[in-house]
């Protein structure tokens, strides 16, 4: 796979929503920087220069929505809600960008959009609550507020009947450690009746639905994994108990983990081994009918009239918007049908499909996926094992699933292995494995790479002389960690990571601001762990050359610790390049950086490991090499 092949392999493909018998989506373009855009039945309704984006929380969620023909979005373009009713779009709150949305909910009936707010107008800390903001005032001034006074917000839902369910949660809460599940009754005063259906400090109750008959459906982990529940009015009960996690941690507010199909049926995606299963919940029974082959990974999940439709990720092609008709649905016959591929079919030959591999490490067992290198025109000496790249994801409360991912696909057809891990603390494994990075963040997820490194080259599949740990954000602070707490691996990447986690506490955004507290400890009174923790005080521990990443508009991880890091490891005389990029925030989004951050990597890795790259590209400046 060439950078080029890479750059342009196709369209990202999210938010699959049904509107009666019209579906819709989000799709990204890469040759337009990945401007997002809103698709309607395979017409684009959001053309340039618009590009749909919620910043809400950073990461956003919920972006768009649409009931009954009336059509909301977020314009990150000008930084204001849209409308689209009877076909004209108007604009429905101000262009202010201190104004923040997410988690968009057409309320038809009373032809308003309900959406989680976040204020930034204020000094010190945003203010989060849900509004409500009318479709036929094109001069408003930023929604009416219907709930406020908690820290966070989350899936405001509007029932057929006037209620509102929603989840919230405080300081230091994140929403997979404890929320509570309201429901009130929508009146011209805001919200009356305010009940607390579910959740608690220590269960977090997430992604209320309403169904046709009143009934609230919701997730929750009190059993320790998320699993269906209802609400039906007098009584809430467990729809079914399994040792499988129904939906990811609640990092974006959208609010497609499963659908309603109608009074007495759920669709619904649970995790096995890491990868997706769908199938049909019968809510009376609690029977569970799985509808289709496992796939990778689901990101979303929408059915009605037009039939059931999936965001499905595959683990041998790129990810797909997928349609089931319901009558097949209910008689188990899979037949998936593609409504938009988010790219071509690549060429089998090529393709790596990753195998779980699961390994015994010092904290318990714990699941990693490996990408063989895979040529049909070259193979491996015999007796060699190949160089081989450790991915440790974000989060760290996130997951690896199995899917295909072009920029793996790039190293593995080189003939460079990746190993992916789900360390210690990923979701989709059930509480205790989350919980298990509680007080461990820094050791029990390096760790769990050391140990699954240990494991694929006891097998055989990696050299253990030539292995490197990548990762961004939170996957970058263990990529620094394990170079100055092991010496397993020959290099390092870090894109956007945390190299000071004090910084991180003092400095980064209001969700994330008491986030390390259970993974750490609470701060001020953990400072000493905290600077035992953070890789920048250990420095002169580093023996392994490091690449450097970093946005210049970065609000998670400031640019002044890739700096610091940078710094300390140039005064140690280590082999270190950096690239800053200005106009990028926390991730990687324009064209012309991702080139240049893949380039960067492969002369970087060509440089430390003398082969001649596939690609023609410039020459990494590494010092000290």
């Amino acid at each position: 796979m060439t950078i080029d092949a890479m750059l342009a392999s196709g369209v990202s493909l999210a938010a699959v929503e049904v509107d009666h018998d019209q579906v819709g989506w989000l799709e990204s373009r890469p040759e337009e920087d990945g401007r997002q855009t809103l698709v309607l039945d395979g017409v684009e309704v959001t053309p340039a220069p618009a590009a749909l984006r919620s910043r809400a929380q950073e990461y956003g969620g919920g972006v768009w929505h649409a009931q009954d023909g009336i059509v909301a979005w977020c314009n990150d373009t000008d930084g204001a809600l849209h409308a689209r009713i009877d076909g004209r779009p108007r604009r429905i709150s101000p262009a202010n960008r201190d104004l923040r949305f997410g988690g968009l909910r057409v309320d038809a009936a009373r032809r308003q959009v309900v959406a989680v707010r976040e204020d930034h107008r204020g000094e010190g800390e945003a203010v989060t609550t849900i509004v409500a903001l009318s479709v036929d005032d094109e001069n408003a001034d930023g929604g009416r507020v219907l709930c406020q006074g908690a820290d966070f917000y989350a899936h405001p839902e509007v029932s057929p009947f006037g209620r509102l369910a929603w989840v919230e949660w405080n300081h230091p809460d994140m929403p997979w450690d404890g929320t509570l599940l309201k429901i009130g009754q929508l009146s011209d005063d805001g919200i009356e009746a305010v009940t607390v259906i579910a959740g608690g400090h220590d269960v977090s109750a997430v992604h209320p639905k309403w169904g046709p008959d009143g009934s609230l459906y919701f997730l929750s982990d009190e059993s320790g994994y998320w699993n269906p529940w209802v609400f039906d009015g007098p009584t809430t009960r467990s729809i079914l108990d399994e040792p499988h996690d129904f939906c990811r941690p609640l990092w974006v507010l959208g609010n497609a983990e499963y659908a309603v199909l109608d009074e007495r049926t759920l669709v619904m995606r649970w995790y096995a081994d890491a990868g997706a299963r769908v199938g049909l919940v019968d809510v009376p029974s609690g029977d569970i009918t799985e509808i289709i082959d496992p796939v990778a990974d689901v990101d979303a999940i929408a059915a009605g009239e037009a039939g059931i439709f999936l965001v499905a990720a595959h683990a041998d092609r790129p990810d797909e918007i997928a349609r089931l008709e319901v009558g097949a649905a209910r008689l188990a016959q899979p037949a998936l049908t593609t409504v938009r591929p988010g790219g071509e079919q690549p060429d089998p030959a090529w393709v790596s499909v990753p195998e779980s591999i699961w390994f015994e490490g010092r904290h318990g067992r714990s699941q990693a996926f490996y990408y063989p290198p895979t040529s049909p025109d070259a193979e491996l000496r015999e007796g060699e094992a190949p160089i081989t790249i450790v991915n440790t994801h974000g989060g760290p409360t996130a997951m690896a699933p199995g899917t295909f991912r072009t920029d793996f696909q790039f190293w593995t057809s080189r003939g460079i292995a990746v190993l992916d891990v789900n360390y210690s603390g990923s979701s989709g494994f059930g509480r205790d494995y989350r919980n298990r990075l509680h007080g461990n963040w820094g050791i029990a997820d390096v760790d769990d790479c050391v140990d699954a490194v240990k494991e694929v080259a006891g097998r055989g599949l990696a050299d253990p002389e030539r292995v490197v740990i990548q990762g961004g954000s939170a996957g970058g602070y263990t990529t620094l960690q394990a170079l100055v707490s092991s010496d397993v691996f020959a290099a390092g990447m870090s894109r956007y990571g945390i190299g000071d986690l004090e910084t991180l506490v003092g400095d980064t955004h209001k969700f994330e601001s008491r986030y390390p507290y259970k993974l750490v400890g609470p701060y001020p009174e953990a400072k000493a762990v905290y600077e035992q923790r953070s890789p920048i005080h250990h420095v002169e521990q580093l023996s392994s050359p490091m690449l450097i990443l970093q946005g210049l508009d970065d609000k998670v991880v400031p640019p002044s610790q890739a700096e610091s890091m940078a710094e300390a490891v140039r005064a140690k005389k280590l082999p270190v390049a950096v690239k800053m990029f200005e106009s990028e925030g926390h991730g990687f989004r324009r064209q012309e950086t991702r080139r240049a951050v893949v380039e960067a990597q492969l002369s970087f890795l060509s440089q430390l490991f003398d082969f001649e790259p596939a690609d023609q590209v410039p020459v990494l400046e590494v010092e000290n090499l």
